[in-house]
């Protein structure tokens, strides 16, 4: 049984049936479609011609519709990584899908996500990931460089807020394309609910972005991983996709910074901490070309000019070009230098070295001699090496140090207890006295909390790490994607050359130069060696090795029972390095002999003869044309490229121009006055260029003269009429058969180059007039393709040095950007979660001036806002906070002012701030600090323009009150002060609450401010008259750059600036004392008596009687006499009247009963004749239809006898 396999049933093609139908046909050629056309063709023909063309007119208007304005392609051949920017609330998965997505390309895992992390993705596509924490700061800086946003959303929870304020900081500065993925859907039970869930989240997101925008489902995670498949189909589709250019990014250089390094001297910060700082910042280089020395704008510090640049070797670069489907494993490169991960690092000062320990598993190899290793391991100078040197006399004895042996003093240890961040916990610190009484020369307990002996400790396991890692790096050279053979070789040159001959400036300045770039060069190497940036396993690794080599870690320091029992073994080391010390001194001293005794001396043979040539080598040059206009002169000399043993071209991509800030002005020629021209000498110096001179053999003008005899032979002088004759020569037959053919040969080439010309103007014409389906649209894609292609192949073969100086350096190029005097806060307080962005600027847009602006409150955001406070404003690359004010234009062009914003309008804003072109769209933030719970986007709007064309005027009612009235003229006082300011306004229009209006006419010399002005109508003195007049406002001139970079780690979005009027009042406490005239108050009207109507007599005898007014006395009392007694029954009246009130009431009763009674008989009675009336009309309506039948059949009958009858007689 157990080797009996059941076999499977096997699966019977149908033979029958439409689907075997269809196969056969597909199988012969033929469709079904085609074949029902042939068979009945009417059912396909046009059944309605304007169907038709509505059809047709939809069709052109959905391709209208995908038809963008096409723009010129500048994307270089080697385009720069693509920024996917990955954003979302708090823990909603974005580290998670970072390192998924790496996994995915690189198959390598990445710990921490820090900065951005750049990846080859393909053949011809990087990436570089980078994660959006929750600040806004951060969001709006992503979203004016992004090319592509991964937006997760938890569905779990649905939209949250941070989605929508994303989205609407992309509107504003550029819309990049947008991707939704939703997480957390494993937290669904059920399915429907999840499908639900997923349609709703889906047409929401579509109603943001546009319909059909792509949103991604991460349906669970499996150990800690989103799912393998799901996780390659976004890659896929992220690795395919393509960016349309966006109009801000394609005007301005800009690079996201993946590297920073510090380089200011070492001994100016230890002076001066909080001296501004020198730094160079990396990136790949975005956008368009940027030119040295521009100015820059850095978002949260500011602006800066750029000291210098350079292009470095692609630290990130695309595979070779090679026909296949994949990338093999040395191509997936990962480049993510503030995460510890990026290999071997070119610098134009150093190359940085990083060695993961699960790629470097070699045995280690040794130099055997202890003193070439320590001579190789020397990372100090001999002078602090001996200062930092103790040595023990006995074993448990002290250590003597060189500075204290004749100070020494008894003295007993103190010790102090430190906090110390880092490890969370008090340690213990040992004082020494000397410590004590010299602070300066001493580290800090916070940064170091280190003893002398430690140090030295650490530096010799330091070297002993370094020994090994540079074993290590040797063997795992083939897996090192860069080498540094080019550093190297230029190092050996240079060793070389100095051991050869001294170099001699040309001049005093470029001998102090030459000196300042070697010292400048040596500070940065040695500053290179430790880049600051290991990953985890180096520091694995590194403890390990220390723990081999039996040396104490500096947070071992309490552990006293361990130190104990080291302490000899320790003390045999530091023997050992003493006399390694003293072997290693004897050693140099030996050198430095043996070079005074070689070399020292050879620079001043001939000092004065090589001073005297150095001279007359500068003034005999020629000015170079190129180095005036340029500033600098390319080298194209064949040094540059040398073949090293004939396999490998070494490439010197660092020998770019340097310019130095106190060069000399290659602009401005100095002429020569050291020249004495009255020497023969001097003046067969210059007489080669003229014609006169004596030039080279071929270019001489006697020689050229007598060629052209020659050449032309007989000619006739037109002036003189004199024939000149060559000489004659005798050909031979041979020659002239040579000539002939060649005649005929060349009538052939003649013949082909016309015929070739015709063919293609005859192409050219048929292109044009036979294609009827071309159409503006294609001309202008064709029309900027061409531009494209001329663009690429006009510096195609240059090589880069020689074009970064014509055009400046390319995107795509990465380059090293070389910034001085940043404040110390931007290095000191470094984070690399946050982004560094370097935006360059245009010549005009690092001026402050005036703009104008259109302005609409975001109808998400719960205020509106009012004028004067200050706004927060992102524009261009720049956030900072300006006091706008916002106004309205009235129809006859005045611009008034706004208290506040209107609710659901656009209004125009007058601010003070960056130079911006116009068009370019803004928004604005009340406030940066911290998350709140409402909408923070305040407002959005546009640039109009760039001056202050535009005056703001605000209007001002002046209030006065009449004093004396006669007919329609008063006079009016309390409005003005001064008669010169009535006769300002002399002529002007006044107007009062009632609405009666009138005119200022002239000054009164009493009271002083008084006028009289006269109205259409008498006044009161209760009237209140006002002056409606407008005053221009000026504009606040407020630029607040917003700074958050410089602000400590972890309260980098908590900057404050200026703050609101209201806000000042309630962090004060102060309340606003309102006007009394404002307050509500209870109204007491009194009552009010109006006088009789009094009619005269004349017009009451005109009056109709009607109208007449009645002489009726009003009635009054009735006197007492006449007023009627009242009726006392007696009881048995009482019951009488009693009785016959209840039979009133029952007869009463029983009446209504029978009329309601009567009432519903009789709307029964209606109904009844209702139905009656109904079947009567219906037996009518039968016998009208029967009628109706039997006149027609008689008709018919009549038709058809009439018929046969026609017939009969026609036949």
């Amino acid at each position: 049984m157990e080797g009996k396999v059941k076999e499977q049933k096997r699966h019977q093609q149908k033979h029958s049936g439409p689907k075997a139908e269809r196969k056969k046909l597909k199988k012969q050629g033929g469709t079904t479609d085609e074949d029902e056309r042939k068979r009945n063709p009417k059912a396909f023909a046009v059944q309605s011609a304007v169907r038709m063309a509505k059809t047709f007119h939809r069709a052109q208007d959905i391709k209208t519709k995908k038809h963008h304005i096409p723009l010129v392609d500048r994307t270089p051949l080697e385009p720069p990584p693509v920024v996917i920017v990955v954003v979302g609330p708090p823990k909603v998965g974005k580290t998670t899908l970072i390192r998924c997505l790496i996994k995915n390309f690189t198959r390598q895992k990445l710990g921490d996500i820090c900065g951005p992390v750049t990846i080859v993705s393909g053949k011809r596509r990087r990436l570089t990931f980078m994660e959006c924490n929750n600040d806004i700061n951060t969001m709006i800086d992503l979203a004016k460089v992004a090319d592509l946003v991964l937006m997760l959303i938890d569905a779990s929870f649905g939209f949250e807020m941070e989605t929508f304020e994303f989205l609407n900081i992309c509107q504003v500065h550029g819309f990049p394309r947008i991707m939704g993925v939703l997480t957390h859907l494993d937290s669904f039970k059920n399915n429907k609910t999840l499908r639900k869930t997923k349609k709703n989240l889906k047409h929401r997101f579509w109603t943001e972005v546009y319909q059909g925008a792509k949103l991604f489902y991460l349906s669970g995670m499996v150990y800690g991983e989103y799912q393998t498949q799901e996780v390659k189909n976004l890659g896929r589709f992220i690795s395919v996709m393509k960016f349309r250019p966006l109009v801000w990014q394609t005007s301005h250089p800009y690079a996201l910074v993946d590297r920073m390094e510090d380089l200011t001297d070492p001994e100016s910060i230890r002076t001066d901490p909080k001296c501004d700082r020198t730094v160079s910042l990396y990136g790949y280089l975005r956008g368009t070309y940027l030119k040295n020395k521009c100015q820059v704008h850095i978002p949260g510090v500011g602006d800066f000019q750029v000291a210098d640049v350079n292009f470095l070797p692609d630290p990130c670069s695309l595979p070779d070009a090679q026909k296949k489907r994949a990338l093999n494993e040395k191509e997936r490169l990962l480049y993510a230098p503030m995460a510890g991960v990026g290999g071997v690092v070119y610098d134009r000062d150093a190359v940085y070295i990083d060695l993961p320990a699960n790629h470097v598993n070699q045995q280690q190899v040794r130099p055997t001699t202890e003193l070439v290793q320590s001579l190789i391991d020397t990372h100090a100078t001999l002078d602090a090496k001996m200062a930092a040197s103790k040595v023990s006399l006995f074993s448990g004895s002290a250590t003597l140090d060189p500075t204290g042996i004749d100070e020494q003093k008894e003295e007993s240890l103190q010790e102090k207890h430190v906090w110390d961040p880092n490890t969370q916990r008090n340690r213990r610190k040992v004082v020494f006295a000397e410590e004590e009484e010299d602070d300066v020369s001493s580290t800090t307990d916070d940064e170091y909390g280190d003893s002398e002996q430690e140090e030295d400790e650490d530096k010799d396991n330091l070297s002993e790490f370094l020994k090994e890692a540079r074993a290590k790096s040797e063997k795992s050279a083939k897996n090192v994607t860069y080498t540094p053979p080019v550093k190297r070789q230029k190092l050996e040159k240079r060793k070389e050359e100095g051991e050869e001959m001294l170099a001699f400036a040309d001049s005093e300045d470029d001998l102090e130069m030459s000196e300042e770039e070697e010292s400048k060069e040596e500070g940065e190497a040695a500053r290179a060696r430790d880049s600051g940036h290991c990953s985890e396993e180096d520091e694995e690794e590194s403890d390990d090795e220390e723990s081999e080599n039996e040396s104490v870690e500096e947070e071992d320091d309490a552990d006293d029972t361990v130190k104990k029992q080291t302490e000899s073994e320790e003390e045999e080391e530091q023997g050992k390095y003493t006399v390694r010390l003293i072997l290693v001194t004897l050693l140099i001293l030996f050198i430095i002999l043996l070079f005074l005794s070689i070399g020292a001396l050879q620079w001043k043979d001939g000092l004065q003869q090589k001073a005297s040539e150095a001279f007359l080598r500068q003034q005999e040059a020629a000015p170079n044309l190129r180095k005036l206009i340029y500033g600098s002169e390319a080298s194209d000399s064949e040094d540059e490229d040398k073949e090293l043993g004939g396999l490998f071209r070494v490439s010197r991509p660092h020998n770019s121009t340097k310019f130095q800030a106190n060069a000399l002005d290659c602009s401005r020629f100095n002429p020569d006055t050291f020249h004495d021209w009255d020497l023969e000498e001097m003046l067969n110096s210059i007489r080669d260029c003229f014609v006169t001179g004596k030039w080279e053999e071929g270019q001489d003008a006697a020689t050229l003269l007598k060629e052209d005899e020659e050449l032309y032979g007989d000619f006739e002088d037109l002036e003189t009429g004199e024939i000149h004759k060559g000489p004659t020569e005798q050909q031979d037959p041979k020659e002239e058969a040579e000539e002939s053919q060649m005649k005929v040969d060349d009538d052939e080439d003649q013949k082909n180059k016309r015929l070739e010309k015709k063919r293609r103007l005859k192409e050219r014409f048929d292109a044009e007039y036979d294609d009827g389906d071309a159409t503006y649209f294609d001309d202008l894609k064709e029309e900027m393709q061409k531009q494209a292609e001329l663009n690429r192949t006009e510096f195609e073969d240059v090589d880069d040095e020689t074009r970064v100086q014509y055009e400046g350096f390319r995107p795509g190029m990465y380059i090293r950007v070389e910034i001085s005097s940043l404040p110390c806060e931007f290095v000191t307080n470094f984070d690399p979660h946050y982004p560094i962005i370097l935006g360059g600027l245009a010549s005009a847009e690092g001026n402050v001036g005036y703009l104008q602006m259109r302005l609409k409150k975001h109808r998400w955001h719960g205020r509106i806002l009012k004028t004067r406070d200050p706004l927060i404003l992102s524009l261009g690359w720049r956030r900072f906070q300006t006091i706008p004010l916002y106004h309205i234009e009235d129809h006859n062009g005045r611009h008034r002012l706004l208290k506040y914003t209107p609710q659901h309008m656009h209004c125009g804003a007058s601010i003070w701030g960056p130079v911006t072109p116009q068009g370019t769209g803004f928004l604005a933030v009340q406030s940066l600090a911290g998350t709140k719970a409402n909408f923070r986007i305040a407002a959005t709007g546009v640039v109009l323009d760039l001056d202050k064309s535009v005056t703001v005027m605000k209007k001002l009612k002046l209030i006065g009150y009449p004093y004396k009235i006669f007919k329609n003229t008063c006079f009016v006082k309390g409005m003005f002060n001064t008669l010169l300011e009535v006769a300002k306004f002399e002529g002007a229009s006044v107007r009062t609450v009632s609405g009666v209006r009138g005119q200022i006419k002239k000054a009164l010399s009493t009271p002083l401010g008084a006028y009289r002005a006269t109205f259409e109508d008498r006044l009161l003195m209760s009237d209140i008259v006002f002056l409606r007049s407008w005053y221009p406002v000026s504009v606040p001139q407020l630029y607040n750059p917003v700074t958050s970079l410089l602000l400590p780690v972890g309260q980098k979005d908590n900057w404050e600036g200026m703050r609101t009027l209201g806000q000042l009042k309630h962090d004060l406490g102060i309340r606003n004392n309102p006007n009394t005239d404002s307050l509500y108050k209870p109204l007491v009207r009194g009552q009010r008596r109006f006088n009789p109507l009094h009619i005269p007599k004349e017009l009451q005898k005109a009056l109709p009687f009607k109208s007449k007014p009645k002489q009726q006395q009003p009635k009054g009392k009735i006197p007492r006499d006449l007023q009627r007694p009242s009726v006392i029954r007696e009881p048995h009246e009482r019951k009488v009247a009693a009785l016959l009130h209840a039979l009133s009431t029952v007869h009463n009763h029983k009446r209504k009963k029978a009329h309601m009674v009567q009432h519903a008989k009789h709307k029964e009675f209606l109904q009844q004749k209702e139905k009656q009336e109904e079947a009567k009309l219906k037996r009518q309506k039968e016998a009208r239809k029967k009628l109706y039948r039997v006149m027609g059949q008689m008709d018919q009958k009549k038709q058809r006898s009439s018929l046969k009858g026609l017939c009969s007689a026609g036949r």
